[in-house]
């Protein structure tokens, strides 16, 4: 389908989360991801899910809610990115984000049903991309950044969080 990105495809501050994907076949990772994420958080309470592990921290939900509003707005960029866009993209604030979502307020199920809808929709559009379209170049949060890069990203992103739900909180 497509190559690893080169380090020169991203911005530096992704470099962490582009590390975390092994080599293989990307939609396969996501897929074991995704059913990896669901088996984790399945397992906590709402109770524990409002648990945070120092002040000022994110809680267990919000965590979660920021995973998916983060692959959401990556798969947008992917998109548009991968269709040949060049219009920049603006970035956002993720703790703005996770402000404004309230998912305190939300029961952990259906925040990860909504995690499992947008990882659903992120697969089919990786998978639908045409081959040409894995080296195309855009500009999101002024950097430039390629669609194979972003599509590492998402995944090492969730990686990344997953790993701190479980180091950090449970």
């Amino acid at each position: 389908m497509f190559q690893r990105p080169e380090k020169n495809e991203y911005p530096d501050y992704f470099v962490p989360y582009v590390d975390l994907v092994p080599e293989g076949d990307l939609v396969r990772l996501l897929k074991e991801n995704l059913e990896k994420t669901v088996s984790l958080f399945e397992g906590i309470s709402d109770e524990v899910s409002l648990h945070r592990y120092a002040p000022g921290k994110w809680s267990i939900k919000e965590v979660l809610g920021h995973i998916t509003d983060t692959e959401r707005i990556m798969s947008y960029r992917l998109l548009r990115v991968g269709r040949g866009d060049q219009t920049p993209l603006a970035g956002f604030n993720e703790n703005d984000y996770v402000q404004a979502a309230q998912t305190n307020n939300l029961s952990l199920n259906t925040i990860l049903e909504d995690f499992k809808a947008v990882r659903h929709a992120t697969i089919t559009l990786i998978q639908n991309l045409p081959n040409q379209a894995w080296e195309n170049k855009g500009n999101a949060n002024g950097m430039e950044i390629t669609t194979r890069a972003i599509a590492y990203i998402i995944a090492g992103h969730q990686m990344h969080h997953c790993k701190i739900v479980e180091d950090r909180y449970l």
